[in-house]
């Protein structure tokens, strides 16, 4: 039986203000990403020096689930892997570019998945943290102005200003409009899927490849962050996936390097950039599909990576 994904999200825009140039890098994600993880944990971190494997409150501690998020001692899923996804999406200006930006103002998006937005209230004090210590190399500080609460019907609803926070709407189901017959996927942050152990590149990528991924990201996220894990017929997906083709393909591999200071490391995180198309019977694939514009697909989706719009005549053009 195919069902349709319950995955619940919420959305925010985090506006800081700051003097003189933005410095931040290009897909600057990793940056506030990096910021985020160092704050919260020393916001959050009762038991000094213990890594969170090894810490009694592993189970109970924000830190963990949102940063590090380990599959729980009795998951039926990943049990062979260390990390499960992270219930949260960074997009800065560059991963939203339909976004206007005032002078001397950041905007950072923040989307949480299922039960991560019961964690609101640690990301607002991390991040407004994070940002008066300082991001990049100049340690450059930014100033937590205000954050707003998104949705695709409603106009932005401040919920965080002058240290004062109010109740943000619960989370909410995206709401899937009707399957074109053709459609186009813009992909405009770098997407790094791979296949039988390599990078798919412009001419390794398939629908196959890409949905794949999509299929299994959806799932987890509704497994881990969720009380209604998805239970659809994965290898009926996979079989039909198989038989569509990606068309008009205008891809290229961007490269971009970032350097993780947790592993004290440059890491290669580039990845496709582009539009191909889509056309056919897309009815199985298309709950999955639109709702991928916000979970993103690939490596490195909680820095931004792997972001995409999908574009149809038929279809609402829609703030993401």
């Amino acid at each position: 039986m195919l069902a349709i994904p319950q995955l619940p999200l919420s959305r925010f825009v985090f506006t800081f203000s700051h003097t003189g140039i933005n410095q931040l890098p290009a897909y600057s994600g990793s940056a506030w990403r990096g910021a985020l993880g160092h704050a919260l944990k020393h916001t959050v971190c009762v038991v000094r020096n213990t890594p969170c494997q090894n810490c009694l409150l592993k189970n109970s501690c924000a830190y963990p689930y949102i940063f590090e998020t380990p599959p729980p001692p009795n998951s039926e899923k990943m049990r062979l892997y260390d990390v499960a996804p992270h219930p949260f999406i960074i997009k800065t200006a560059l991963e939203t570019p339909d976004t206007p930006l005032e002078t001397g103002q950041v905007q950072l998006g923040i989307t949480l998945f299922g039960n991560g937005h019961r964690y609101l209230p640690y990301l607002i004090h991390a991040l407004e943290k994070a940002g008066a210590l300082g991001l990049g190399k100049n340690r450059q500080p930014f100033t937590l102005e205000n954050v707003a609460q998104i949705s695709t019907t409603n106009a932005p609803q401040p919920i965080y200003q002058h240290g004062q926070l109010s109740q943000p709407l619960a989370p909410q189901l995206i709401a899937t409009p009707a399957c074109p017959d053709q459609l186009s996927v813009h992909l405009y942050t770098p997407l790094r899927i791979k296949q039988d152990g390599k990078n798919c590149n412009q001419d390794r990528l398939n629908f196959a490849a890409f949905f794949g991924n999509l299929l299994r990201r959806v799932s987890m996220l509704t497994y881990f962050h969720t009380d209604t894990p998805l239970n659809t017929d994965f290898a009926h997906l996979m079989a039909q996936a198989r038989t569509l083709d990606l068309t008009n393909k205008q891809l290229a591999w961007q490269d971009w390097t970032r350097y993780s200071s947790r592993q004290q490391t440059s890491m290669e995180m580039g990845g496709l950039i582009g539009t191909f198309t889509l056309t056919g019977d897309l009815t199985e694939f298309w709950p999955y599909l639109w709702l991928g514009q916000w979970t993103h697909a690939g490596k490195g989706t909680s820095m931004g990576l792997g972001a995409y719009r999908i574009r149809a005549t038929s279809l609402p053009d829609l703030p993401l």
